[in-house]
């Protein structure tokens, strides 16, 4: 008990030592880090894939939008050089020009953005001009043969010229057919781009993206704002960086748009023409469900992180109560409180804990109650036998037995207590006490009381003993030895003390007698007497016995009969018998000085 104490309190010791921090905070932590954190995780992993998702569905929206608005002008600019081509495929001839004239005028009815348009001989020379805002002329003879257009055209077959500006507001741009043969010469016609504005207009990319078309030199060519288009070049700049920062990549870029704002854009590029045109559509509304999915998910970690402070502070709640009262458990117990207990109901390991320790708290308390009486059986029974006892039931109850007493007496010690101090009187009772307490414990006798300079000794009871007479004799053999060598020293100092020893052996009644909280061992019977009388009757060094102990060890031990004396008590004389001298292994050279002054006193 006591160790287990210490253990405890050294426990605690080196606990105070150690900084402690709260378990319920660190289960707090735990718990909330490993609930928060995997929905952090998973928000953000989500986001970021479906980021790479709408991305990469713009960029397929963007460039399908581009493409198909590419595919739409080449077609618009083919079937313009078609349209070019059926008024040159007939060679030049003399007079016929005013067919041919019919020929161009029929071209502007069908192609609306066709401006005008000159017919060319194989020469080069101009031969029918037809425009829908100037004259028409016929025969003017203008020599064209070293323009681009034709040069172009002879060497191509179809040429596309630059993007020019009339008046610095519609953009135009001239396309150059060449016949089929020479002789028909080349046709040349001034295209108005304005018409492609329907084209560009056409594109709706979500609710406000669109398209628009640069050409190499960034000059702006379409646009939804046709007033932009009207601008010129004077509002060519920005597109020019416009196509340089989206160049040709297949996956979308994010840039600063026209408008100011950050856009998604793509661009593709027509080589017909050399043309690019750019699908673009805002951040805002390109990632728009990106920034809603985020929306969600941050309720959702919000609200996730409620729940999980919730369930945090309750599963360490649930888990640090049950461990402080184990804690304070231990600590009663600690303190010799066994009766304590710890009523968990969390069916689990922390319950069956619980219980665990409420069991190790019962067999403590049985474990206490067991030392408690073990250490009363060790005031009269020899340690050994005192466990004996108490791992025998029935052995303390009350019960008639055979039993040898043996009684002890200081001689001499009512003269010495009448004339010493107390402090002399209270050492020689110490080592007196220490003295028959030595050789009881070594022969497992009873130790029934000491009363005074007496001592009264019982063998075979309550634990059986072989050959009880000759275990009591050997036994007082050693403990007249053990008296008698002390019994020297007091001698030495002054102090005529000697001791005598009694033993008789009969039946008797055994058991504990008294009350509770205070039991003594004890014999009652004739026996009792007898050897009281004998120790009485015993010389200082002499040991008397009465004659059943005498027959019980004439084997083993010489006794001598020291004749029939009249025992107080007892109506008849009664035969005694002594210890004889040579078994006695020690001899005090003052003993027989000292019996005579004990005698005397």
């Amino acid at each position: 008990m006591s160790e287990f104490v210490a253990q405890s309190s050294l426990t605690a010791r080196g606990d105070a030592k150690r900084p402690r921090r709260s378990l319920f905070c660190k289960y707090f932590a735990t718990l909330f880090v490993a609930a928060v954190v995997p929905l952090i995780l998973g928000a953000v992993i989500e986001a970021s894939f479906g980021y790479r998702d709408q991305r990469r569905h713009i960029s397929e929206v963007l460039q399908a939008e581009a493409r198909g608005a590419a595919g739409r002008i080449e077609a618009f600019t083919d079937e313009i050089s078609d349209q070019l081509g059926w008024v040159v495929q007939f060679p030049w001839t003399q007079g016929d020009d005013d067919r041919h004239r019919i020929d161009a005028l029929r071209l502007l009815q069908q192609v609306p953005a066709i401006a005008s348009v000159s017919l060319l001989d194989e020469t080069g020379t101009e031969r029918v001009f037809v425009s829908r805002l100037r004259l028409n002329k016929t025969g003017r003879g203008f020599d064209l043969s070293a323009d681009p257009a034709v040069i172009g055209a002879r060497a191509n077959k179809v040429w596309y010229g630059p993007v020019q500006y009339q008046n610095e507001s519609e953009p135009y741009m001239r396309i150059a057919v060449a016949g089929n043969l020479p002789a028909a010469g080349v046709a040349v016609a001034e295209v108005n781009l304005k018409l492609i504005w329907d084209v560009i207009a056409e594109i709706r990319i979500g609710q406000t993206g669109y398209a628009m078309i640069v050409d190499d030199s960034g000059q702006l060519i379409a646009h939804p704002d046709i007033s932009l288009v009207l601008r010129g070049r004077t509002g060519s700049v920005d597109f020019s960086r416009i196509k340089h920062l989206v160049g040709t990549t297949s996956s979308g870029a994010v840039i600063t748009g026209d408008k100011g704002n950050p856009v998604v854009a793509l661009s593709v590029h027509a080589a017909d023409i050399g043309w690019t045109v750019i699908a673009m559509q805002p951040v805002v509304e390109a990632f728009a469900s990106i920034r809603a999915a985020l929306w969600r998910s941050s309720l959702l970690i919000a609200l996730g992180v409620l729940i999980a402070l919730a369930l945090a502070y309750w599963r360490a709640h649930r888990m640090s109560g049950p461990i402080k009262q184990l804690e304070e458990g231990v600590e009663r117990i600690g303190t010799g409180h066994f009766d304590h207990r710890i009523g968990i109901s969390s069916h689990d390991e922390l319950e069956q804990l619980a219980i665990r320790f409420n069991e190790m708290a019962s067999e403590l308390a049985i474990s206490q109650q067991k030392s408690v009486r073990i250490d009363r059986l060790k005031q009269f029974l020899a340690p050994q036998v005192a466990e004996l006892v108490e791992h025998s039931a029935g052995l303390l109850e009350g019960q008639r037995r055979e039993v040898v007493v043996v009684f002890g007496d200081l001689r001499g010690f009512t003269a010495f207590s009448a004339r010493a101090e107390p402090d002399v009187i209270m050492a020689v009772l110490r080592e007196y006490y220490a003295a028959v307490g030595a050789v009881t414990t070594r022969y497992e006798a009873t130790l029934i009381r000491f009363a005074g300079d007496g001592v009264m000794l019982l063998v075979n009871a309550p634990v059986a003993c072989n050959k009880p007479a000759n275990h009591a004799v050997q036994l007082a053999i050693d403990l007249q030895v053990a008296v008698q060598s002390i019994a020297g020293k007091w001698c030495a100092a002054g102090h005529a003390i000697g001791f005598g020893v009694g033993i008789a052996m009969g039946m008797a009644t055994v058991g504990t007698v008294g009350y509770e909280g205070r039991l003594d061992y004890t014999a009652l019977g004739n026996v009792v007497n007898l050897a009281s009388r004998l120790c009485g009757l015993a010389k200082d060094a002499q040991i008397l016995t009465d004659r059943t102990v005498a027959e019980k060890v004439k084997d083993a031990i010489n006794l001598v009969s020291v004749g029939n004396h009249v025992i107080k008590g007892y109506d008849q004389p009664m035969e005694m018998f002594a210890v004889a001298q040579g078994n006695m292994p020690l001899t005090c050279p003052e003993s027989g000085l000292r019996r005579l002054e004990i005698e005397t006193l």
